[in-house]
């Protein structure tokens, strides 16, 4: 097995819905995910984060909550990543594919009407996002 590698996504919320991506390319060709990609050698995760969301779907963000870490490993394929992943409610631009040759598409999707199928990352992203507002949903009715 390789060393882990390190990705980096963004889960980003409007009204209730989720912006995904879906991808061109192995691996996962063919289904939805949350925008997000690489960690380049000596580049911090939030500006790695923020350069991806530019490239792939043209927004410009700053990432400052961070959501969960991600844990993806394929024995198959014979790779292991770990990727960050904030929880983004603020943005400039509106989303568009960028990378034609890497994106077939983006949209944005009710949390109860998500497409199919769903990336790993994604699904794992999704968990913990409804842990948060199930905590945050907890704290309003107590306090």
């Amino acid at each position: 097995m390789t060393v882990p590698r390190v990705g980096c996504g963004a889960a980003i919320l409007r009204e209730g819905k989720l912006l995904l991506v879906q991808r061109r390319r192995n691996p996962e060709a063919h289904h939805w995910g949350l925008p997000g990609g690489k960690v380049d050698p000596f580049e911090t995760v939030p500006a790695a984060v923020a350069r991806e969301i530019q490239e792939e779907i043209g927004l410009s963000i700053t990432p400052q909550t961070l959501l969960c870490v991600v844990d993806q490993i394929d024995q198959a394929q014979r790779q292991h990543w770990v990727a960050p992943v904030y929880l983004v409610e603020e943005w400039r631009g509106e989303p568009k594919v960028q990378e034609p040759e890497a994106l077939a598409a983006v949209g944005w999707f009710a949390l109860d009407a998500l497409p199919a199928p769903l990336t790993e990352a994604t699904q794992q992203a999704l968990r913990a996002l409804a842990e948060r507002r199930a905590c945050l949903q907890n704290q309003r009715q107590k306090g």
